[in-house]
């Protein structure tokens, strides 16, 4: 018999799929929108943003990514990899507030076969991460649980970078 898990959240992101916009990139159409709240972009920088997971690995879980859309790191240029380096690092800041994680894991999957979801556009995972958050609904029925509404989560480090400008 087939587990079943009620997540009914997830039905708005169903209904829109194939309507993220012209280019079907969500760092190249998500951004061009003023619904940075619906969206779940952060912060706005210069040449990146940081947009929040919508399939969360944890609570928290960040994305940096350019503005520009390139599949490689060569593509950037030093300004870009400057900020991107800065976001990180902010993200970092804003997270630790927000949930005290006892680590992080940051990286980036460049390529299909690296794990990259969206493989054209470059960008940077950020996941706190918490001893033990490797449960047993992760290891036995390989499904993670997310404890926090995804805009819970988006007001909760919304006030904290604002309250860190």
């Amino acid at each position: 018999m087939a587990e079943r898990l009620w997540a009914p959240w997830r039905f708005d992101y169903i209904a829109q799929a194939g309507k993220s916009g012209a280019s079907g990139n969500i760092f190249v159409d998500l951004p061009a929108e003023d619904s940075d709240r619906e969206n779940l972009i952060l912060f706005r920088g210069r040449t990146a943003f940081v947009i929040m997971n919508r399939f969360p690995y944890t609570n928290g879980h960040l994305m940096v990514a350019p503005y520009q859309q390139t599949p490689e790191i060569g593509g950037l240029d030093d300004e870009e990899l400057l900020e991107i380096n800065r976001l990180i690092a902010r993200c970092i800041e804003w997270l630790r507030t927000a949930y005290e994680p006892e680590g992080f894991n940051v990286g980036v999957n460049l390529g299909a076969a690296a794990g990259a979801g969206i493989a054209s556009h470059l960008h940077w995972h950020v996941v706190p991460r918490w001893s033990g958050d490797t449960n047993f609904m992760t290891t036995v029925a390989d499904t993670r649980v997310i404890p926090q509404d995804l805009r819970d989560s988006y007001d909760l480090l919304k006030k904290i970078i604002e309250g860190s400008e």
